[in-house]
């Protein structure tokens, strides 16, 4: 069943449009790569599903429109953000982060700790003293404690060190084998995409250019659109 549906996309900031005409879907369970180079629309395409920026074209979650929803109600439907930059409650506690949006359902807290036991290790520690890595893993866990039916990831392992990404990829193939949780993931790693992903959506110049199974992600397609 499709949960997320995108149809014809087009956002603007100001005068300068960004997005051209994005198609894609995530059905329920489903683990979607959005992909392309840097700039082609992937953040954007982000924000609007999130209504942070306004746009146009078909744009539903369980079939319901949300245009003309604020980004507060988009969460409540079931939208979880990780974005970009994490963006953590500096002055809370992790703790504090992981309860301060927490809705109830599957994910709790002892299950969010399971999942990335530094968070356990520091529970008490202000967000702004963890590393790069651990807040990366605490922007994911705030958004699991809202049991979210959608869990979107902007940069998933952007500017970690290995060991870091590691943990991130590893904490997804459990979301993907565990839980029913769909996901849009966007990273910059096609091997790592490749072994999470069940489909993939390419975009250029604020437009999907091609979508399909990871299966039929050819080399040629990936250097195409995806290479730098």
């Amino acid at each position: 069943m499709t949960l997320l549906r995108v149809e014809n996309l087009t956002a603007s900031y100001g005068v300068s449009q960004a997005l051209y005409g994005v198609d894609l879907d995530v059905a329920e369970g489903e683990v979607t790569a959005l992909m392309g180079r840097n700039g082609m629309g992937k953040t954007t395409t982000v924000k609007a599903l999130c209504r942070m920026i306004q746009s146009q074209g078909t744009l539903t979650l369980n079939g319901q429109d949300l245009h003309a929803l604020p980004s507060h109600k988009v969460a409540r439907l079931g939208v979880g953000l990780v974005p970009e930059g994490r963006r953590c409650f500096a002055d809370l506690s992790v703790r504090e982060n992981l309860i301060a949006a927490a809705r109830p359902g599957y994910w709790t807290l002892s299950r969010v700790t399971q999942l990335f036991p530094r968070l356990a290790e520091r529970q008490g520690q202000a967000a702004a003293s963890l590393s790069g890595g651990e807040q990366h893993m605490l922007a994911i866990g705030r958004a699991l404690m809202t049991n979210p039916r959608l869990l979107v990831l902007d940069e998933a392992t952007e500017g970690l060190a290995p060991i870091v990404r590691q943990e991130i990829w590893a904490a997804l193939h459990r979301l993907r084998q565990e839980t029913s949780v769909a996901i849009l993931l966007i990273d910059k790693s096609l091997k790592e995409l490749a072994t999470v992903s069940d489909k993939a959506v390419i975009l250029e110049r604020g437009r999907t250019v091609w979508s399909g199974s990871m299966a039929d992600l050819t080399p040629e397609i990936s250097e195409k659109y995806v290479g730098v």
